[in-house]
């Protein structure tokens, strides 16, 4: 389904602004709401839209630790790349994987309430994951720039 112009600003409404009314984004968008609550539907039942999330802040709940932890496997095949997606998919502190190319197989980004916290994670939970060979990490200092989604052009 090719997405027009007013399913882009029905987009950059929704991504800036989840819980906006359908009375208030069809004004937005320059349609009345039945068409509005249509065409939002349409974005959903295509997979543009994927779903509707709070921003939560990881410090006012605890979370005092972000760290990227670069991950290299033993193989690379595909059966052992899923095991390891498989196997980190199941851990909570874990909230993105991304599998690059290059000298490192998956990059992720890991929260922890303290070092301590990371430390039991990284020894018990990640490093000793079949097929992991290394791990290098990186605390994040400061974030200057955390933009969820992505341009609506």
């Amino acid at each position: 389904m090719p997405i027009d112009d007013i399913d882009r600003v029905i987009l950059r409404h929704l991504q800036a602004e989840g819980r906006i009314t359908n009375v208030e984004l069809a004004e937005r968008a320059g349609l009345t709401a039945p068409p509005c609550l249509r065409r939002v539907r349409a974005l959903e039942e295509n997979g543009t839209i994927r779903g509707y999330h709070a921003d939560l802040d990881a410090q006012a709940l605890g979370y005092g630790i972000t760290v990227f932890a670069m991950v290299s496997l033993k193989s690379q095949a595909e059966a052992d790349l899923q095991a390891f997606e498989d196997h980190v998919a199941g851990l909570p502190q874990v909230r993105e994987c991304h599998m690059l190319n290059g000298e490192i197989d998956f990059i992720l980004k890991v929260v922890a309430h303290d070092l301590q916290e990371f430390q039991r994670f990284l020894t018990s939970a990640l490093t000793p994951a079949p097929n992991v060979e290394s791990v290098k990490t990186s605390f994040v200092i400061r974030t200057a720039l955390s933009k969820p989604g992505v341009p609506v052009d």
